[in-house]
């Protein structure tokens, strides 16, 4: 059966998943009668609620008599190692761009790594319907993407496809309303290649993801690259190293192939044998991980690894020590830590773990502040509490000995009486402007349109910046941003601009004291809420931080007035997500995360300690 692979790349909320789900019901994968879910392909349950795609899937629809194996990719670039690896299986990438929005910063990363590797790719415009869809200029742009990033003839002759993924529609003209996305089937079917492969050679794949089952345990998933594999049959697991010929018997593990799948819909079919150029998964290899090789035993030629770009950001995972630890968690010691931050090496190729000199620490380095929080996320729902530092970028030095770091290129958005204080607060945070473009007319309400901004600016200045910029813009604001380089040292660039309320005491917070706190600060708990000695319980308004009372609570006298006795009315108190948190903890404070929540709290919880060492370090400045 003649075969596709593809990979549909896109940046996040692009409609890639949405597009997915009409593949297949047009492909005929579900029964008429089956109630589906919408973005069926974002089965983790991380994915369901922030709407991103996370993980890379495989999966796999028959148009006519094609298979057309298809891997739906993440959007973000803080995900960059699931799209590198990822897009070593295919042959094509379909690239989605939004009709209004255009290329961003993320449909620039995800590019650039199909374009390196050779992919041919195909563009869809999605969403025309919009009220302010631009195809036209958004064709022209894409081609733009495309000269910058050093496309290739034959990169540069892509079709391109205008539809409307959540109607299931697509047409070769951009004014022109399909009725069904054959065009986009047949434009797959004719524009990508069939996998350049050897059928004949003996047995030879690359491992680019991992998954795992209860009763066969890791199952390793790739394109086969020459050959056959059957099921029983004896295989040779390479280890990482260069590629080319193995003669060293320890560099190799023995297996046999226990089961054997390949892909249909969203379901694995167990095979006897499968051909080059099919994406596969099996079973029975122990030692299997991303990037080794699975060869014949006699033919032992290991293929070229998968080359993931270095982390940009660093924070350090510390066991839970407050006055509340092993409350909530159900893996709280040192061991269990370690463990499982060690066994997300697996399948998180773009992720480094190191031990540090204290024992309790460890060191976890990854693409950006989504790629770490969600790993913080999905521990805290497994049952770990831990504690996390502040993030820190990763600096080096280039070959004369200048020192460098990471910089973000940000795409911003804002209704365009707000661009002053957006380029004077990125300004400040050492941004540089590199583009200004009105985006758009006043709206049919009013108003002044909206203006897109882009701006150079190193990672570290957007630390903390989230926050202020939905603030300055009312919420109406957008921002993007995605590594771009690395470059010199910006300098030093200046912190939180307010203190923090940190509980003196321990106890439970009382609305009295919450509501004689409330005119000065923005508070982080609610009356009954517990707290302890160190822990955060607000934002002062101030620059300072203050030691407070949370638990102090109204005395009780014969005496009565009606200023006394009015009712208490609290302001909702300010939810802590880990993004937020990540963004808004100084040096000298700490994320603590458990099953129930989210805390900050001080290094050292007693204040006269804390004004000790404060002491210390400003002595030493």
């Amino acid at each position: 059966m003649p075969i596709r692979n593809i990979a549909i790349i896109a940046h996040v909320d692009h409609g890639k998943t949405t597009l997915v789900d009409q593949m297949f019901g047009q492909a005929g994968i579900f029964r008429e009668n089956q109630n589906v879910e919408e973005r069926v392909m974002d089965s983790n349950p991380l994915e369901k609620e922030r709407g991103i795609t996370i993980l890379a899937k495989n999966t796999a629809v028959h148009w006519n008599d094609v298979k057309i194996n298809i891997v739906d990719t993440p959007g973000h670039a803080d995900f960059g190692g699931e799209v590198e690896r990822i897009l070593r299986m295919v042959d094509g990438v379909v690239l989605l761009v939004d009709a209004a929005e255009g290329p961003m910063p993320q449909t620039r990363f995800v590019t650039r790594k199909a374009l390196e590797l050779g992919l041919l790719p195909l563009v869809v415009i999605n969403k025309v319907d919009r009220g302010d869809a631009r195809p036209e200029e958004v064709h022209d742009e894409v081609l733009e993407l495309f000269m910058d990033l050093e496309a290739n003839d034959a990169q540069l002759d892509a079709p391109f496809l205008y539809a409307v993924g959540r109607d299931g529609w697509a047409s070769e003209e951009p004014g022109v309303q399909g009725s069904d996305l054959t065009p986009l089937f047949e434009a797959i079917v004719s524009h990508f290649p069939a996998p350049q492969v050897d059928r004949e050679g003996p047995f030879q794949m690359l491992v680019s993801t991992l998954d795992h089952s209860p009763y066969v345990g890791r199952i390793a998933v790739g394109r086969i690259e020459r050959g056959i594999v059957r099921l029983g049959e004896q295989v040779a697991l390479l280890d990482l190293g260069d590629a080319g010929m193995v003669s060293d018997p320890t560099e190799a593990e023995l297996a046999k192939v226990s089961q054997l799948y390949t892909f249909s819909g969203l379901d694995r079919i167990e095979i006897e044998e499968a051909h080059a150029g099919d994406i596969v998964a099996l079973a029975g290899l122990e030692g299997v991980e991303i990037g080794k090789s699975v060869t014949d035993p006699e033919h032992r030629e290991r293929l070229r690894g998968i080359a993931v770009e270095e982390p940009t950001l660093a924070v350090d995972f510390t066991v839970n020590n407050s006055p509340f630890a092993g409350q909530a968690g159900k893996y709280v010691t040192t061991r269990q830590l370690r463990e499982r931050l060690f066994k997300e090496l697996e399948r998180n190729v773009a992720l480094r773990v190191e031990d540090t000199e204290s024992p309790d620490t460890f060191t976890v380095s990854g693409r950006g502040e989504l790629h770490l929080t969600i790993l913080m996320e999905t521990m805290r729902r497994e049952g770990y509490e831990f504690q996390v530092s502040r993030p820190r970028v990763i600096t080096r030095r280039d070959d004369g000995g200048e020192l460098q770091e990471p910089y973000e290129e940000a795409v911003v958005e804002v209704p365009s009486d707000m661009v002053g204080t957006v380029i004077e607060k990125l300004g400040s945070r050492k941004g540089e402007m590199t583009e200004m473009r009105p985006m758009g007319g006043a709206p049919a309400g009013g108003g002044s349109g909206t203006t897109r901004l882009r701006f150079k600016i190193p990672a570290r200045g957007l630390f903390g910046y989230r926050s202020e910029f939905m603030t300055d813009t009312r919420g109406e604001g957008i921002l993007h941003h995605t590594f771009a380089e690395w470059d010199g040292w910006a300098g030093d660039l200046k912190g939180r601009t307010r203190g923090v309320l940190v509980a003196d005491r321990p106890g439970k917070a009382v609305g009295f004291a919450l509501f004689g706190l409330q005119e000065r600060a923005t508070l982080f708990v609610a009356p009954g809420a517990p707290a302890y000695q160190g822990m955060i319980v607000g934002e002062n308004a101030r620059t300072d931080d203050m030691d407070v009372n949370v638990s102090k609570e109204k005395k009780l006298t014969n005496m009565r007035t009606t200023s006394s006795d009015e009712n208490i009315k609290l302001e909702p108190p300010r939810q802590i997500t880990l993004e937020l948190a990540l963004e808004f903890i100084e040096d000298d404070e700490l994320i603590e995360v458990t099953p129930e929540g989210i805390r900050l709290r001080k290094r050292i919880l007693d204040p006269n300690q804390r004004k000790k060492a404060a002491k210390r370090q400003h002595q030493m400045a």
